[in-house]
């Protein structure tokens, strides 16, 4: 019986034991769960603090891009593009009249028309990404050819745009061209005197004389000039189906950025092969003839100038039909509003590439469905169904 009662007294004891540390266990889980609610919530407010200062950051950046002159890059919502048939684009587009109409209406019934979402890409890189890796694909940032090599997996460098100086030619090739230019002036002064009469004889000589000093002149100050003239001499005849495929992708490369880029179009006819060819007018305002460019045109121009090599150098793995580009651009860098030495020039060259890289590379399906369109020799309406359409 004394065993019993122990037995129960101890197991009572027990019992009483664990009913008492029971509210010592609630409070101590009670402590855990208002410490880790009051790291929460001083996590929350560091968070909402640094969105604050970022919103700060980004106001003071845009009024000092305001101060400056500068029209400050606002990025807007992301929002999906409408998805939209080819045949409805076409048809909403055809009566725009793109090769003989003015650049107001285009800009306007354009405008129109992506305000009705019956457009979703017109103007479309100034305000989203269009799948690129950047929110401002055309906020231009300064490019070495390392960074435009290493970000492009090493396709598009100097050599490969036409731009490197090189051009594959050697010291021992400018040796040589003036060698044969020196000697082939030799001979036709020596031949002047020899069979021609005497004064016209005289004449030619000291014409033939001129050439050696001429080409040593164009040499030294434009050695691109004279390396351009030895690679054609030697160069390899391009087949007939490959090079109607490089001109279609670097009119393809063109449309593609310049209609993202929200540039009305000045011309677009055939050349010699037949194909298409576009035009696009460096601002929404045209020509804009009257006034200086603004440094967002010229950013733009950079890209669309450069689109049409890329393209090239995605293909062919070399470009071959970007000087007049390279030439054009370099007019509008003159007319810009901000000074545009020659670093700057080459920054902006470089990065207009990368840009170009960028949009052609991330909107793949779009651009071989454009290179199709002009394979195809179809209407601007055509090519912008190409780019719009889903199907």
């Amino acid at each position: 019986m004394a065993k019993f009662t122990a037995f129960t007294v101890l197991a009572l004891l027990v019992s009483s034991e664990a009913f008492s540390m029971s509210p010592m266990t609630n409070k101590i889980s009670a402590r855990r769960t208002n410490t880790s609610l009051l790291k929460m919530t001083a996590a929350e407010d560091e968070v909402a603090q640094l969105i604050a200062k970022a919103a700060k950051m980004r106001d003071e950046a845009q009024q000092l891009e305001k101060a400056m002159g500068k029209t400050p890059i606002v990025v807007a919502e992301k929002k999906e593009a409408p998805v939209l048939l080819t045949e409805i684009v076409k048809e909403s587009v055809a009566s725009i009249e793109f090769e003989s109409g003015s650049y107001e209406t285009q800009v306007t019934s354009l405008d129109s028309l992506a305000n009705e979402s019956k457009l979703g890409l017109w103007k479309a890189a100034r305000t989203s990404s269009v799948n690129t890796n950047s929110p401002t694909p055309l906020r231009p940032f300064p490019v070495s050819l390392n960074f435009l090599e290493t970000r492009t997996g090493g396709q598009i460098t100097a050599e490969s745009l036409g731009v490197g100086g090189e051009m594959d030619v050697s010291l021992d090739d400018f040796k040589y061209a003036t060698l044969y230019v020196t000697l082939g002036s030799t001979i036709l002064g020596i031949g002047a005197l020899a069979f021609l009469p005497e004064n016209v004889g005289a004449t030619f000589c000291y014409i033939a004389a001129l050439i050696p000093i001429l080409f040593l002149a164009v040499g030294s100050s434009a050695p691109g000039i004279i390396a351009g003239a030895i690679a054609a001499t030697r160069g390899t005849k391009e087949e007939k189906g490959e090079q109607e495929d490089r001109v279609c992708r670097h009119e393809a490369g063109h449309f593609l950025c310049g209609y993202l880029s929200g540039l009305p179009i000045r011309g677009y006819s055939a050349n010699d092969l037949g194909f298409p060819c576009v035009e696009f007018y460096p601002s929404l305002d045209g020509e804009a003839r009257g006034r200086e460019l603004s440094a967002d045109e010229i950013a733009i121009m950079s890209v669309v100038a450069m689109s049409g090599s890329v393209a090239e150098v995605l293909a062919f793995g070399e470009a071959k039909g970007g000087d007049s580009d390279l030439m054009e651009l370099d007019g509008l860098m003159r007319r810009s509003s901000d000074f545009v030495g020659a670093q700057k020039q080459q920054d902006l060259t470089r990065w207009g590439a990368l840009a170009a890289y960028n949009i052609i590379t991330a909107n793949s399906d779009k651009f071989e469905r454009l290179v199709e369109a002009f394979k195809q020799k179809k209407s601007v309406a055509d090519c912008i169904a190409a780019i719009e359409g889903s199907n």
